[in-house]
């Protein structure tokens, strides 16, 4: 047997290790997003709230906007809440998108924990959520005043990632200071 033949997985072995390592710098929060940029794309979902009401990306022009992808079954989520309701409260306006969620459930959650959302998108089978390309809750999607998508986070926003991520974009397509 050739002798070279022997250090064939020695050679893959340490060339798949590379490989990872070199991904191991990454930053998963930040997910490239083909949609930044872009308008948001077009749905036509209920509201959570009132199951004869809908709403289209229509809905999300005319005001800067975070479009909030939560749900109750995300721990996340429950973290993230109580900064949503304190930027709701500071005049940020938020809209939410109930992804995969039971409506029952959702309502008791807003009536429990607090609405700071305009109103919520109901998207119990998750097809917003695939053209917006969400991994899971929570993400959110800050909105210009003509519906393009202008920054995007995987996972929660707090206050420190509102202030590095969030706040200076936000109050440039305002023009109001946070």
């Amino acid at each position: 047997m050739n002798r070279l033949a022997l250090f064939v997985p020695l050679a893959l072995f340490i060339g798949l290790s590379l490989v990872l390592l070199l991904g191991l710098d990454k930053d998963p929060t930040e997910l490239p997003s083909a949609l930044v940029g872009e308008p948001f794309p077009a749905f036509n979902l209920p509201s959570l709230e009132d199951e004869q009401s809908t709403f289209t990306e229509k809905d999300l022009k005319g005001d800067v906007l975070l479009v909030n992808v939560w749900a109750t079954w995300c721990f996340a989520c429950r973290i993230e809440h109580p900064m949503l309701n304190e930027l709701s409260q500071q005049g940020v306006k938020i809209v939410g998108l109930n992804y995969k969620d039971q409506r029952v459930s959702a309502k008791a959650w807003l009536v429990e924990r607090g609405n700071p959302y305009q109103f919520n998108i109901f998207d119990a089978q998750g097809s917003l959520g695939i053209d917006l390309g969400v991994y899971g809750a929570p993400e959110t999607y800050l909105v210009d005043a003509e519906g393009i998508i202008r920054h995007r986070r995987v996972g929660v926003v707090d206050e420190r990632v509102w202030n590095a991520e969030f706040r200076a974009l936000y109050e440039q397509l305002t023009g109001a200071k946070q």
